[in-house]
């Protein structure tokens, strides 16, 4: 007995350093529940610093007031659009690599993602010219005062502005993880997300609120490159090479395939939250829009490790049906549902019992303190639910069967969630309590759809 607890956590300190040495790994033997870990711990401190960044920004840019907490909030609701774009392509190029690696074909994985670098480049070239040129007319559109607009056009061009950095961080990251690689991942993300939190106080004082998007747009940049290194000129066992970018018109196809469903996944979701953010500034001011985006905010943090599981069970699916084994895919993810479901209930219970804390932290006006708690509250009501529908959809998706969760998404956000918010917001005049209402009502919905769909086996005969 003396000896178990040392052994115990010695063993533990060997998992962590395992999954963290940043090489690929086979995930399509052995334990499964140690294949989760070692691809969750990577991925949940991904993205925890990354959501980490978004919550210490909104604490410095809290500190210029309401007119620019909702100048953060407006563009980053359209910035989404981008986010959907690069979480698409990093879907396919995860997919298709997992299944490629999956099958022990390094060079065929090599190859596609070097096809998928070449697609991201050109979308985001574009959009990020777009988004330099119309800044300021992006925010009038989103319903931004004129006090908004003036303060915040320079913002929205400079932060728009870096979507090829936003692109790349993603996609790149998507390679790496479909090869099992998802230390490499986190550390591109914890670079670019380490220098934001340098960065931000600093030019914030410097220059304002354009000084937080120079910091996010400076630490993402950073980030690609070291992303860039690795992948090029470092000791991975994927590397892509200048041969691998010879235009693959099947690959570029397939990548299409699956990636315009996943892209229209998030766009569906993110149009939602535009919508959403809207409607809150339409029926109760800037004042509950600033509260209801600080309340996201700390969404965001908690829920982004959910995302990390997720992740891995995309991971976990897309290698083990490369390697011919559907019922080790389809055990994984009910593990990794399972441990979702268990740390959201921990988050549930800390939003509804104790919000008002968190919200001070960004704040001390009372009236947005008062929107933040309640939307804080109710909308982190339904963690559970948003944990197990996230690894439903991310498996699906791991699979390459993107249009089965395309179509959820459409029916849970687009024919749910906005007709209930505006029935509740305005048909009810319950205004942006009814906003708040209408969102863990429908992702409860989403998550029901997701398991439905995930156990009827379809995804199991996907070919990628």
């Amino acid at each position: 007995m003396e000896t178990a607890t040392p052994n115990s956590f010695r063993r533990i300190i060997n998992i962590i350093k395992q999954s963290l040495n940043g090489e690929e790994q086979d995930y399509t033997t052995g334990s499964i529940p140690l294949a989760i870990v070692l691809l969750a711990i990577p991925m949940i401190l991904e993205l925890s610093l990354e959501s980490v960044f978004a919550v210490v920004d909104m604490f410095f840019v809290g500190k210029l007031g309401e007119n620019a907490i909702a100048t953060v909030g407006l563009t980053e609701s359209v910035v989404t659009i981008v986010y959907s774009l690069a979480m698409g392509l990093s879907m396919a190029a995860t997919a298709i690599i997992a299944r490629r690696t999956g099958e022990k074909n390094a060079e065929g994985a090599a190859h596609a993602g070097a096809q998928a670098i070449i697609v991201g480049g050109i979308i985001s070239v574009i959009l990020g010219i777009a988004g330099a040129v119309f800044g300021g007319d992006i925010l009038a559109l989103m319903g931004a005062s004129p006090k908004v607009v003036a303060d915040g056009t320079t913002f929205a061009q400079i932060y728009l502005g870096s979507a090829p950095a936003i692109m790349f961080l993603f996609l790149i990251n998507g390679i790496f993880r479909g090869a099992g690689n998802a230390a490499m991942a986190m550390k591109s993300l914890w670079i670019a997300s380490l220098l934001n939190i340098i960065l931000c106080p600093i030019l914030i004082h410097f220059y304002g609120l354009k000084g937080a998007a120079i910091a996010t747009a400076i630490g993402r940049s950073v980030g690609v490159l070291y992303q860039c290194y690795y992948l090029f000129k470092g000791s991975n066992n994927l590397r892509i090479t200048a041969a691998h970018f010879g235009i693959d018109w099947d690959i570029i196809r397939s990548i299409f395939k699956i990636g315009s469903p996943g892209a229209l996944q998030f766009i569906i979701a993110s149009g939602s939250w535009i919508v959403l953010t809207r409607l809150v500034a339409e029926t109760d001011g800037t004042t509950a829009s600033a509260g209801y985006i600080i309340a996201m905010r700390n969404i965001v943090f908690f829920i982004l490790p959910a995302w990390g599981l997720s992740n891995a069970a995309a991971t976990l699916v897309g290698q083990n049906l490369g390697a011919g084994k559907p019922e080790r895919a389809e055990k994984s993810v009910m593990l990794t549902a399972k441990y979702s479901a268990i740390f959201m209930a921990f988050v549930a219970a800390l939003f509804i019992a104790i919000p008002e804390p968190i919200i001070r932290i960004f704040t001390a006006e009372e009236p947005v303190i008062a929107y933040g708690i309640q939307a804080l509250r109710i909308i982190g009501s339904g963690f559970i639910f948003y944990g197990i529908g996230m690894v439903m959809t991310q498996a699906l998706n791991g699979a390459g069967d993107t249009r089965i969760p395309t179509i959820i998404n459409i029916v849970g956000f687009w024919l749910i969630q906005i007709p209930l918010a505006y029935l509740l917001a305005k048909g009810l005049h319950l205004n942006s309590l009814g906003v708040f209402i209408a969102i863990p009502t429908s992702e409860t919905l989403i998550a029901i759809m997701g398991y439905f769909y995930f156990k009827r086996g379809r995804w199991k005969e996907v070919k990628v």
